[in-house]
């Protein structure tokens, strides 16, 4: 067998071809560059669409705020006479006063309350994932439907919440129709309401601190209190700062509470600085001031986000 097996040759390899480039591909671009292509050829429009429903918009209302324009005659430039305006506008300042108001009463008891409900939600009781559904689900939903709903429950004369007061012997309040109690009772609404998302945001923190840490300060004999001041509670300290630079912001956004309960009464006492810059624009045309008052608050808001991220930063909190 081996003579028969001498004489023949093996045959050589066959040489090596380069990898064809895929088909569709121009075979001038390089790898890199074609990858890049193909990735903003998929995320471009998208992009191109939140920019400019982003961008153009804002540099179009600072444009505006340097003009006066009723939004029918010929728009005049009167340069930066709105935001001189804005510093002697007595009812700027009431808006002011009123969104201030509301944002100290919001921001700590939204964080205070999501915090409590969240540590309680997140032991191993019966029934928790419809726990946690139920307070969620207020989020969710509509800010619109929330207020009318509210304005029902709040209503003075046949309202869900003085029937229970009646009930229980207490006097009947005035609610959404009080100055002094409107702005208190649309703050508990937008608890209601906004209550579900620290509580979420806190619930993912709490299930993130390692167990063994727990379970380590408990073995050296620290009683729960004290797991939660020294070990929960600082390993909370990022979502805390993060909680509140994002309730902050959506105080002082706040509109759809106030327009579908008050409206900015009674006499005012609910107005705030969004809802103003509403009725300046769309209620009395004056669409220049309407759009400074709007830069204002987003200067102000800026400001107030710089100033946290900062600040975490500077205390070695990794929020940001």
């Amino acid at each position: 067998m081996s003579l028969l097996f001498a004489g023949r040759r093996t045959p050589a390899p066959a040489p090596a071809h380069r990898a064809s480039p895929p088909a569709g591909r121009a075979r001038w671009l390089p790898p890199w560059l074609h990858r890049t292509l193909t990735g903003w050829g998929f995320a471009g429009p998208a992009t191109a669409l939140i920019v400019g429903l982003s961008i153009f918009p804002a540099v179009w209302a600072f444009l505006i705020s340097l003009q006066k324009w009723n939004g029918i005659a010929p728009a005049k430039p009167i340069g930066w006479l709105n935001y001189e305006l804005m510093a002697q506008d007595p009812d700027l300042f009431a808006a002011v006063r009123h969104t201030l108001v509301f944002t100290a009463l919001f921001v700590p008891s939204s964080i205070f309350l999501g915090m409590l409900i969240a540590v309680a939600l997140n032991r191993p009781i019966r029934l928790v994932g419809f726990y946690r559904t139920c307070i969620f689900i207020p989020f969710v939903a509509s800010a619109a439907a929330t207020g009318i709903l509210a304005s029902f429950v709040f209503n003075p004369q046949y309202g869900a919440a003085n029937s229970v007061l009646r009930a229980i012997g207490l006097p009947q309040q005035q609610f959404l129709e009080s100055q002094s109690q409107a702005l208190a009772v649309i703050c508990l609404i937008a608890l209601w309401g906004q209550v579900g998302f620290t509580v979420v945001v806190y619930l993912a923190a709490l299930q993130d601190i390692p167990k063994d840490v727990v379970e380590a300060a408990r073995m050296d004999g620290a009683n729960r209190w004290q797991v939660f001041r020294n070990v929960t509670l600082p390993a909370l300290g990022p979502v805390t700062v993060f909680t509140s630079i994002w309730q902050t912001i959506t105080a002082l956004q706040l509109f759809d509470l106030v327009f579908t309960t008050t409206r900015g009464g009674p006499l005012g006492a609910t107005q705030t600085i969004v809802y103003y810059v509403y009725t300046q624009a769309f209620k009395l045309t004056k669409f220049g001031y309407g759009s400074a008052v709007a830069y204002g608050l987003f200067a102000v808001t800026m400001l107030i986000t710089v100033g946290m991220i900062l600040y975490s930063r500077r205390s070695k909190i990794e929020a940001f």
